[in-house]
């Protein structure tokens, strides 16, 4: 984001004093580090001041050190503003290493759209304020800080005090009005009391917090991330705060419900599309597909945009929403066909809300929950989850117009959402969809000859999410030429050299089907020669082996797939005239539980074939089992990289 916004951020930075507090941090030492650390934080406070007028006053300031180059990144800070949000003061200074200090101001920064964010210039409701600290360069120490107004339309808040780099000490205040209280709730961090230091006011401080690691495949690290909760209680409140996922469904159907009444428009815009479809289901999904389709998204996620849906009246008129607004305008819409349905709110990032975690609001997404009817029964409908009380339900994201009603991308799925219902909720695991729904299959058919040059025919199918991403691919393609991009990428990581011959794509907009991709291809060279002896690798394309966990340190962090898989691939080779495999290789079956690799090559007369087979079973690996993926993907590089040779009969 900083590389996209500095044309825009030339603060005109003066030289002033940093302020006492930035100064006492340039003798401290840096916390402990390692060499792959950009920047460390030196010191962090929050004050949050409730008021008995509905409004919250926060002050937030933080300095950072910065380490090496590109911890320039931490020189952007932001905040944003709407009607909920005021900045009353924004100041951030640099003490360098040599010369003068710098300060920026509010007046220095640079009001946008939501940055980041898509379609967020409709959002005229919604602005962020930027402001760049000049000299970020290694050895610098730079410093903010942020006031602002904000309306407590919630009643909670959160100190995230872990960082992606360490932390040398960290401080939360809370100044509370006679007669409010609070609860606390760690997560991922044990409890540390605070100190009462004035009359309703309480501070916490921790020390030395390492940097959250990261490694690839890992949860959300701010999922991982140590942080506190706190749950305000107002005066004369039964409530202790949300002790329960039930306080924050009741708490968020509170604040959703009424957002969902239809006005006349809508009535009417119902009726046309439901009207002309014969079933209950088709009727569903006219509507899902209007909603996906035809209402603009502008991504505002929960935190930013705001946890209130826009009025469905809105929504519609417009045409466009984030998706909260999406999944209200089609709750809405179905119940003017009789059909109840229940915001679901989640993350999009599997792991940053699990059941052991203290109830919060640590979601970013809404989709929904569509109530089905009793005898409807359709194979198609496979996200469904059996409710206690609400029934069978059907989940459905309105906002991803790739994934057809009855199916979850695969960061949904075995994801928790809290399903929201009248004065309650319930923290539900979406389900997981069996491999064969998110699928690759690859078929061909090649001839290769005695100078070692093959050509071949390859038919590939994508289901579920493969077919998703690749139609998104192919929406974002400007230039038809570009097209085959996918298809080259594949073979360029199997073949040196190589022509596609020709290619076409079958179902490229229709998101209810798989996607298929037919092309031809010729390389030179694919066998290579000695003598009278042809040494061909029988897997012609594709790889499913990975070396993300061949590092010298174990791994600490659990493994998260995007989804659920399975890959197949059938290559048939007719080898030249007179040749024969001199040996073949035996089947290899590795099965590690959450994993599974089958693969067989055979020679029938002048054909070899080689099959193989590939599945994720489970989405969440935990670190204690990363040594048996790590074998796994070696088995399979090992078998990947396998040649047979071919000699000719009589030698």
């Amino acid at each position: 984001m900083l590389a996209l916004l500095a044309p825009l951020l030339t603060a005109r930075a003066i030289g002033a004093d940093a302020p006492p507090w930035m100064h006492a941090l340039t003798g401290v030492p840096t916390p402990a580090h390692d060499d792959k650390a950009n920047a460390a934080e030196l010191y962090a406070e929050t004050v949050v001041t409730v008021k008995g007028d509905g409004w919250l006053h926060r002050l937030d300031r933080g300095a950072y050190r910065i380490l090496r180059p590109d911890g320039e990144e931490r020189s952007v800070i932001s905040a944003y503003v709407d009607a909920n949000e005021k900045i009353t003061a924004m100041t951030a200074w640099c003490i360098p290493s040599s010369g003068k200090d710098f300060v920026v101001r509010e007046r220095d920064a640079v009001e946008t759209a939501l940055p980041g964010i898509l379609n967020g210039e409709l959002a005229s409701d919604e602005r962020a304020k930027l402001l760049k600290i000049p000299a970020a360069t290694p050895g610098s120490l730079i410093g903010y800080e942020i006031e602002e107004d904000q309306r407590s339309q919630f009643i909670d808040d959160e100190w995230t005090f872990q960082d992606d780099i360490p932390v040398r000490e960290s401080h939360y205040t809370l100044q509370l009005p006679p007669g409010w209280g609070y609860r606390a709730a760690w997560i991922n961090h044990a409890d540390v009391a605070p100190t009462e230091i004035g009359k309703g006011r309480w501070t916490w401080v921790v020390n030395d917090i390492p940097a959250v690691p990261i490694e690839k495949f890992m949860p959300p690290w701010r999922g991982i991330a140590a942080r506190l909760v706190i749950s305000l209680i107002p005066p004369a409140s039964n409530s202790e705060g949300w002790a329960t996922w039930k306080d924050v469904g009741k708490w968020y159907d509170d604040l959703s419900r009424s957002r969902r009444d239809a006005s006349p428009e809508i009535r009417a815009r119902t009726a046309e599309l439901a009207s002309p479809e014969p079933t209950l289901l088709g009727k569903i999904s006219a509507l899902a597909r209007f909603v996906q389709t035809d209402v603009r998204y502008v991504a505002i996620e929960l935190g930013i945009g705001g946890h209130q849906p826009h009025p469905a009246a809105d929504v519609f008129r417009n045409r466009y929403g984030d998706c909260k607004d999406k999944a209200t305008l089609l709750s809405s819409m179905l119940k003017e066909i009789g059909v109840d349905s229940y915001l679901v709110v989640i993350n999009t990032v599997r792991g940053s809300v699990t059941p052991d975690m203290p109830a919060n609001l640590t979601f970013n997404h809404v989709i929904l929950a569509i109530a089905i009817p009793p005898g409807t029964d359709d194979p198609r409908l496979l996200a469904t989850f059996d409710h206690p009380t609400l029934g069978k339900l059907l989940f459905f994201d309105p906002t991803d117009p790739l994934t057809p009603l009855g199916r979850l991308s695969g960061p949904l799925q075995a994801n928790y959402g809290l399903v929201v219902y009248p004065n309650g909720g319930d923290l539900v695991r979406l389900p997981e969809l069996a491999p064969a729904t998110n699928a690759v299959q690859r078929v061909a058919k090649a001839q290769l000859d005695e100078h070692g040059t093959l050509r071949g025919d390859i038919t590939e199918t994508r289901l579920g999410d493969p077919a998703a991403y690749e139609r998104e691919r192919l929406a974002n393609v400007r230039d038809a030429r570009d097209d085959i991009r996918s298809v080259e990428s594949l073979v360029s990581d199997s073949m040196a050299t190589f022509h596609i011959e020709k290619a076409r794509v079958e179902n490229r907009d229709a998101s209810d089907a798989p996607i298929i991709w037919h092309y031809s291809l010729a390389t030179d060279g694919y066998a290579k020669t000695n003598g009278g002896l042809l040494l061909v690798r029988p897997r012609l394309l594709g790889s499913e082996a990975s070396g993300f966990l061949e590092t010298p340190e174990a791994r600490r962090q659990p493994i998260e797939f995007d989804g659920p898989l399975q890959a197949t691939d059938s290559f048939e080779i007719e080898v030249p005239a007179h040749y024969q495999a001199d040996e073949l290789p035996p089947p290899v079956n590795a099965d590690i539980g959450f994993a599974v690799y089958h693969s067989k090559t055979e020679m029938t007369g002048r054909v070899l074939k080689y099959t193989r087979s590939f599945e994720i079973k489970e989405l969440s690996v935990p670190a204690a089992k990363a040594e048996d993926l790590k074998k796994l993907y070696r088995v399979i590089a090992a078998d990947e990289r396998r040649t047979i040779v071919l000699t000719q009969a009589g030698q």
